[in-house]
């Protein structure tokens, strides 16, 4: 998943909430600058809304992650190449008892399978990235 959580009162909007979140969860201080915005908002499986934002980290390479071992068990990254791949790109679909309920994407990386709001979130930012490759 991505480094997310409850806005806290002092924060101003979604944008200081995943600011803050990813100070906290991985270390990373990320410059209000460097935010390029806020997908659309998008329900999670408790009913609560979710407010994706996307920003520019730079190269990975530069970055020192220093996850919070209370709160991250362990960080992965996928290349956009990987990602645009169709042999890495799939679909779950939820059923009841009565039927299929829901279909949602999925990206497949060794051990790694990304699915559920990640993959959702990851889905929409390869659509706003790269549009006409996803």
């Amino acid at each position: 998943s991505f480094p997310g959580g409850r806005r806290d009162p002092a924060d101003g909007d979604a944008v200081a909430t995943a600011l803050r979140e990813t100070r906290e969860e991985l270390g990373v201080a990320v410059a209000a600058t460097s935010v390029w915005g806020q997908l659309r908002t998008l329900p999670d499986r408790h009913g609560m809304t979710v407010a994706p934002i996307v920003a520019n980290l730079g190269p990975l390479e530069a970055l020192t992650l220093t996850p919070n071992p209370d709160e991250v068990e362990e960080v992965f990254t996928l290349p956009l190449a990987h990602l645009l791949r169709e042999e890495n790109q799939g679909y779950t679909h939820f059923r009841t008892a009565t039927g299929y309920l829901y279909t949602l994407p999925v990206f497949l990386n060794g051990p790694h399978r990304v699915w559920g709001l990640t993959a959702i979130i990851t889905e929409l930012t390869l659509e706003l990235l790269v549009p006409g490759r996803y």
